[in-house]
């Protein structure tokens, strides 16, 4: 596997061919048209960088791609040949097509040979384009419609998920909130009303009044007080 061309370019494309000759000539097309590359020589190591698995024991001297490595570069679209030994380029449209995440890619098919029948196939299941190898500068001028289109549709996408977090956000503002609880409340002492003190007052103002000087010296008219 290789990754080449600038780390600027705006997109990277996963090309896949067992041919040596066919994937060094499309390489040399993509770079030469400002694409990043990522090159590998098989239908299992193409799910690998993708982060998926092959169903079907693999080869153990293959070497094996961290699925995590797909996430530092995104792969805008794959260009596989038909033609390959163990998965061909069909299983692997249909595999990458299968994938929740990984349908939305465009797919590229590429044959040495012109069946229509092999055409009709890739496209009813999904492929974006056919082309006749060899493949020419022409030929990938094709692709990058494609890849624009799928960039605003997940860009479309991004937008509305984040349209959806305020709108959940505001529906549990709108919740009722909740009720007080049901603990007991500590009972308040009642408060003597001001009618139950008037008594109490009255009686007290009573008792000053029995208390006082004029009442309370004893009277002594007409009686001689020997000393």
């Amino acid at each position: 596997m290789a990754i080449t061309g600038d780390s600027h370019s705006q997109f990277h494309v996963l090309a896949v061919d067992d041919s040596l000759i066919d994937r060094k000539l499309i390489e040399r097309l993509l770079k030469t048209s400002s694409y990043q590359v990522t090159t590998v020589d098989s239908g299992s190591k193409a799910l690998k960088f993708l982060g998926l698995q092959e169903d079907e024991q693999s080869n153990p001297d293959t070497p094996y791609v961290s699925p995590n490595n797909h996430q530092e570069v995104e792969v805008n679209l794959i260009i596989t040949d038909y033609c390959m030994p163990g998965m061909t380029g069909y299983d692997l449209l249909k595999k990458v097509k299968e994938s929740s995440s990984l349908r939305n890619i465009p797919v590229v098919i590429m044959s040495s040979e012109n069946v229509p029948s092999r055409i009709t196939r890739c496209l009813e299941e999904g492929a974006e384009e056919f082309f006749l190898k060899p493949v020419r500068l022409s030929d990938l001028n094709r692709l990058k419609p494609h890849m624009m289109k799928n960039k605003i549709k997940n860009q479309k996408q991004e937008e509305q998920e984040e349209l959806e977090i305020p709108d959940i956000q505001s529906e549990e503002q709108k919740q009722p909130a909740q009720p007080p609880s049901s603990q007991p409340q500590p009972e308040s002492q009642p408060q003597p009303s001001a009618l139950l003190l008037q008594p109490n007052n009255n009686k007290r103002k009573a008792m000053e009044e029995g208390l006082s000087p004029d009442r309370t010296r004893p009277r002594y008219n007409g009686i001689t007080t020997m000393v």
